[in-house]
């Protein structure tokens, strides 16, 4: 799992980096894919297969790989989906913390999520937009009430 976030790193570097530091390994490499790995919560599990990984733990390897490689710009399509409520509930923490900073775009049914995270939230019915606001105003908003009746709108 480690060298996955090695590569993302070295891709993220590859212009700061000499060709032989590309080929045999570098501390600055280590030393931030290490960084990474801790900061999604798996620096314990450093040497464990990907594979192996449970699916949250694979989620934030995935989070840890885009972050790595550098992006400013995260896109997020159901990001909790198959997840029970604790696993979410890191997941969602996860998310806050590791992209501050960042312009984060997600796709979620969760509203719990939604809300937990968004600064700016676009309700769509059918592919309609029908609202977009902040959070408060999204909860307060009447087609949105009415679209999603009972789904986490109360305040």
């Amino acid at each position: 799992m480690f060298d996955n976030l090695r590569c993302a790193t070295m891709l993220a570097e590859r212009d700061r980096l000499r060709w032989w530091q590309r080929v045999s390994g570098s501390r600055t490499v280590d030393a931030r894919a290490a960084d990474v790995l801790d900061a999604v919560g798996l620096g314990t599990r450093r040497h464990v297969a990907a594979g192996t990984l449970s699916y949250a733990e694979q989620r934030a390897l995935d989070l840890g790989i885009a972050l790595a490689g550098g992006a400013h710009t995260l896109l997020l399509d159901e990001p909790t989906a198959g997840m029970n409520r604790a696993e979410a509930a890191r997941a969602i923490e996860l998310i806050r913390s590791t992209t501050a900073g960042r312009t984060l775009l997600m796709v979620e049914h969760d509203m719990d999520a939604v809300f937990a995270i968004a600064d700016r939230i676009s309700v769509l019915v059918q592919g309609r937009v029908i609202a977009t606001g902040t959070p408060s105003a999204i909860r307060a908003d009447a087609a949105v009430r009415a679209a999603y009746p009972g789904d986490g709108f109360d305040a």
